[in-house]
């Protein structure tokens, strides 16, 4: 059985002024140019409203860059639909059933567009296939039918064997730096039983990053270590199910899913240089973990927030508020718990949480496990719930 197949080539290539540079950011639109509605001035309260129901397990939501008419649901039974003016079109944009084994932790688990998607039409998804196994491809929607993409056009860019069926990871997402990061688990069971997280022999466990053009980026942080899989840009991860850039900013932020006691968010700030340790399996959020006290937290990058399993029991990594209708939320992370459907958001300053708040009772009332949230093409907020439902965060009447 192949353990990792790589398919993009692993040639790295030389490129001039190849340092770990601030990312390129994308711009939050103006107001002139607002679909949200007019901006409203200061902080007003929030709610959530539903805007479309029905989706069979809906895990992520993504929309194209500059694409103001559609969002995309991805389903975990092998499907993505699209919701265009609220409503849900009946033929599915991508449909794999046939390829994925959803259930569990299994399934078509992320999605990512390509920064240049309007003239490329290239996509980018993370499934297990019907044995388990996660497999990282690009696909090409239609030239003439834009609602459509051909399952025959996939190209896969990563094959890793799964040991255990749990701890797939599932996030992708383009960086600023136009580079494709791949969010993968430590390979399952409980406690990373073969150390996968802190080994940089495997991808599990780990933050990748991919040039989808052209292999392996010159500036990956682990090139020169030997044995190192090269596409590793962040290790000591257990389960980054959903991560976000800040797209005013290029911060990263990572909802990594804990084991027994602690869920954690972590965050690296731009310019991001990689090489970054999260902790797992020596930690567990701000906690030891191997050995349960006295671990060593030499070079270890700690998260800055974490909270207990009396809250919740499984961190839904969020995104960080760059839309134009409530401009006095820019800089606000918003996350959530899976099994206690909590909404919270904080923001960072000076690398610091501040301005903690819980929306429970108003953004997250009557939500039940959140699955995934996500932003459209003008940076407005939606959360997605495993029950079938997709709302977004608006300004309270």
């Amino acid at each position: 059985m192949r353990e990792t197949s790589l398919i993009v080539t692993l040639a790295v290539a030389v490129a001039a002024g190849c340092g770990h540079e601030a990312p390129t950011v994308t711009a939050t639109p103006t107001p002139e140019a607002c679909a949200a509605g007019t901006p409203l001035a200061g902080t007003p309260p929030l709610t959530a409203t539903l805007v479309a129901s029905g989706f069979e397990i809906p895990l992520d939501l993504q929309a194209p860059p500059g694409d103001r008419d559609r969002v995309f649901v991805v389903e975990q039974v092998g499907v993505i639909k699209i919701v265009k003016a609220g409503t849900v079109l009946a033929t599915p944009f991508l449909d794999i059933h046939t390829k994925t084994r959803p259930g569990g932790e299994q399934g078509l688990l992320g999605l990512a567009f390509h920064p240049q998607y309007a003239t490329n039409h290239r996509f980018y998804v993370n499934y297990t296939d019907r044995q388990g196994d996660t497999h990282i491809s690009e696909f090409q929607s239609s030239s003439t039918s834009p609602d459509f993409a051909d399952p025959a056009t996939e190209r896969e860019l990563l094959y890793q064997h799964q040991p255990f069926p749990n701890h797939n990871g599932g996030g992708l997402a383009f960086g600023g730096d136009g580079m494709l990061y791949v969010g993968l688990g430590d390979g399952g069971s409980g406690g990373d039983p073969f150390g996968n997280g802190q080994n940089l022999k495997t991808p599990l466990g780990k933050m990748l990053r991919y040039d989808v053009d052209h292999g392996v980026p010159p500036d990956n942080p682990f090139l020169s270590s030997p044995g190192a899989f090269p596409y590793i840009w962040a290790y000591g991860l257990r389960n980054p199910f959903r991560f976000a850039f800040d797209r005013a900013t290029g911060d990263l932020y990572i909802g990594d899913v804990g084991q027994n006691l602690h869920e954690e968010v972590d965050v690296a700030l731009a310019p991001r240089h990689g090489g970054e340790n999260y902790g797992w399996n020596i930690m567990e959020g701000l906690s030891c973990y191997a050995p349960s006290s006295g671990c060593n937290q030499a070079g270890l990058t700690l998260p800055v927030l974490d909270y207990g399993h009396d809250q919740g029991c499984a961190i839904i990594g969020g995104v960080v508020y760059r839309g134009c209708l409530m401009p006095g939320y820019a800089g606000t992370y918003f996350y959530g718990d899976e099994c206690s459907a909590f909404v919270r958001s904080f923001r960072m300053k000076g690398g610091t949480v501040t301005e903690q708040k819980d929306w429970t009772a108003s953004v997250g009332k009557g939500l039940q496990n959140i699955s995934s949230f996500g932003v459209d093409a003008d940076g407005e907020i939606y959360i997605v719930e495993y029950a079938g439902r997709l709302f977004k965060i608006v300004p309270a009447p």
